[in-house]
C-alpha cells in the first residue's frame, strides 16, 4: 500500500529567543518569517481552550514552504497532556492489599481480554482526562461530536468509546450498590469502578456512528459489541496494579509517563510518533527519517521517532505482536533506523479498524505521551469492506478528518509524497510522476503473498533481517496449519 504524510495544516512553533526575532527585524529571511506573514485572524472560541506556551497558527492550505534558507533554531519542551495532565489511575502500592480485600467485599464483574485492554489504557493516562469507564455524558459526547467539553469549558478529542457493558443478570446484581469489582479470568482482583452510573447500551447506535456502517463482519464489533450486554457502566477506576501480561513484552510497554521520561532523558525538543500494525519495510522507514530531517531544518535540535505498534486485540489475519517485535527490533539491528533517536514501546489499545474516526483516537493518545508530531498514511485504521469488494473508508479522509478534527488542533502534520519501490535505484523512494515506469507499488497483500511463498522481495524493500523474521512467522503458520480460520489476537 502506498503510503504518504498528510501536508502542512498547522504549525505549533515555541517563541524564539529574543536574539531571534531581532534578527528577523534586521532583514534575515526565514521560513519562520514566512509563516508568520501568512497569520490570519480566525474567529475567538465560544468556550477557552486549555492554556498553552506555544503560538498556533491557524490552518493554511495548499501552501509548500522551502527549506533552503538557514531555518530559526527553536527549543521546544514536550507538549502537554490532554486536560493539563496524564491521569494515572493504577493505586499507590501501600494501599493494594487494602483495595484487594475492598474488592472481595463487592459484587463483581469479569472482564474480557479486550476488558481488560481498556483497564490498561484507562490506567496508564492514555485517555487523559477520562477518570475511568465513560459514563453517560461522555459516551454520547464521543458518539455525536468525538470530543469532551471539560468543567472549565475546553474541549479535547475522545473519537472512541470506552465503555464497560454488562447483561441484564448483573445489573440485577449489581442494584443498590456505589461500587463493584472487575476482575479477571481467573477470578484475580484488577480494580474498583467507584461512583458507579448504569445506563442503556445502544449497540447499533455505537456501532453505526463509529464504524459508519453496520454491516455483518466487522472485527471489533464481532469480538466485542455483538454479543455484549444490553447496559453500559461507567464510572471512575481504582486499578489495584499495573496491567501485566507476561508474554515477554511488558518491557517495552511504557506508560505515558516514562515515555515522557525517556524523551526527557534524551532532550528531545520534538517527539514524532509513528504507529503501525505492520511489519515495518524501507518504504515506512524513508518517512520516518525524512520526518527527522525535515524537523532538524524547522529548527529542533534533537527530535525523537516514537516508534509505536499497536498491542491491543488486531484481526485474524494481521502478524501477531511478538512476531512484529521481533521484526521491528531487527530494524534497529541492522541500522535501517538508528537506536539514539527511536523508541520502541507497544501501544496498548485495542484496534477497531474504525478509519477516519479511530485515528483522532490514535493521534490524541500519543499526545499524551508528549508527541507532538504525527505520521500519517494511506487509509489510517481502515480495512476492506466486509461484504462488498471495495475499501471501508475513502483513502484520504483520515488525514482530512485529523486536519479539522476538534481537540487536536495542538498536533503537528508534516508534508509527505508517495512512497514506492525505486526500480532504477533499487530501493525505496519518493514517487516521480515523471517516471512513473520507474516504480512498483508493493501492497500489504503482495507483501504477504512473497513471504508466505518464502519469495524474496526486490533488493531494498525490506532488511534481510526484518525479512526473514517475516518469513519464519509465515512457516510457523503452514507448520500449524489445520484448515481453520485464524482467530482474532488478542494482544
Amino acid at each position: 500500500i502506498p503510503l504518504y504524510i498528510l501536508g502542512f495544516q498547522r504549525f505549533n512553533l515555541c517563541l524564539p529567543p529574543k536574539p531571534a526575532i531581532k534578527e528577523r527585524q534586521e532583514g534575515i529571511p526565514s521560513p519562520m518569517a514566512a509563516m508568520a506573514s501568512l497569520f490570519i485572524k480566525t474567529p475567538t472560541p465560544s468556550q477557552p481552550l486549555p492554556k498553552t506556551h506555544r503560538i498556533t497558527f491557524p490552518t493554511i492550505s495548499r501552501l509548500s514552504y522551502s527549506y533552503k534558507q538557514k531555518p530559526i533554531r527553536v527549543s521546544c519542551g514536550l507538549i502537554e497532556p490532554d486536560g493539563g495532565k496524564v491521569v494515572e489511575l493504577v493505586v499507590p502500592e501501600s494501599h493494594r492489599d487494602v483495595k484487594r480485600r475492598e474488592a472481595m467485599s463487592l459484587p463483581k464483574i469479569k472482564l474480557s481480554r479486550i476488558d481488560l485492554e481498556w483497564v490498561h489504557v484507562l490506567s496508564e493516562g492514555w485517555a487523559s482526562p477520562l477518570t475511568g469507564f465513560m459514563r453517560e455524558s461522555e459516551f454520547l459526547q464521543t458518539l455525536h461530536f468525538n470530543s469532551l467539553r471539560l468543567g472549565d469549558g475546553s474541549v479535547v478529542n475522545m473519537s472512541l468509546p470506552i465503555v464497560l457493558d454488562i447483561d441484564d443478570s448483573q445489573k440485577n446484581r449489581i442494584s443498590g450498590s456505589a461500587s463493584v469489582a472487575l476482575i479477571d479470568s481467573s477470578d484475580n482482583p484488577v480494580a474498583l469502578l467507584n461512583n458507579i452510573e448504569i445506563y442503556k447500551h445502544n449497540k447499533e447506535e455505537r456501532i453505526a456512528r463509529t464504524w459508519g456502517t453496520t454491516a455483518p463482519g466487522l472485527p471489533y464489533v464481532e469480538e466485542a459489541i455483538t454479543g455484549a450486554g444490553d447496559w453500559l457502566i461507567g464510572g471512575d477506576l481504582e486499578v489495584i496494579q499495573p496491567i501485566k501480561y507476561h508474554d515477554g513484552l511488558d518491557h517495552y510497554r511504557l506508560s505515558p509517563s516514562e515515555l515522557r521520561e525517556e524523551f526527557s532523558k534524551r532532550n528531545a525538543d520534538a517527539v514524532f510518533a509513528f504507529q503501525l500494525r505492520n511489519p515495518v519495510h524501507n518504504g515506512h522507514a524513508l518517512l520516518m527519517t525524512d520526518t527527522r530531517r525535515r524537523l532538524l531544518e524547522m529548527g529542533y535540535k534533537n527530535p525523537v521517532l516514537l516508534l509505536h505498534p499497536l498491542g491491543g486485540f488486531t484481526k485474524a489475519d494481521d502478524v501477531p505482536l511478538s512476531w512484529r517485535m521481533k521484526q521491528h527490533q531487527k530494524v534497529l539491528e541492522d541500522g535501517v533506523l538508528d537506536p539514539e533517536n527511536t523508541v520502541v514501546s507497544i501501544f496498548p489499545s485495542p484496534m477497531h479498524y474504525a478509519g477516519p474516526t479511530e485515528v483522532q483516537w490514535h493521534a490524541k493518545a500519543r499526545i499524551n505521551a508528549g508527541a507532538n508530531f504525527y505520521i500519517v498514511g494511506r487509509d489510517p485504521a481502515g480495512m476492506g469492506h466486509p461484504v462488498e469488494k471495495r475499501d471501508l473508508y475513502d483513502a484520504d479522509h483520515g488525514k482530512k478528518v485529523l486536519s479539522m478534527a476538534p481537540g487536536l488542533e495542538r498536533l503537528n502534520i508534516l508534508p509527505f509524497k508517495v512512497a514506492a519501490y525505486d526500480k532504477t535505484k533499487q530501493k525505496m523512494e519518493f514517487f516521480d510522476p515523471s517516471r512513473p515506469q520507474d516504480f512498483l507499488f508493493i501492497s500489504g497483500t503482495k507483501m504477504r503473498t512473497l513471504a508466505k511463498n518464502k519469495e524474496s522481495p526486490p533488493d531494498g524493500f525490506m532488511c534481510p533481517g526484518g525479512w526473514e523474521v517475516l518469513v519464519q512467522y509465515y512457516e510457523s503458520l503452514a507448520a500449524n496449519d489445520s484448515g481453520r480460520v485464524p482467530e482474532p489476537i488478542p494482544a
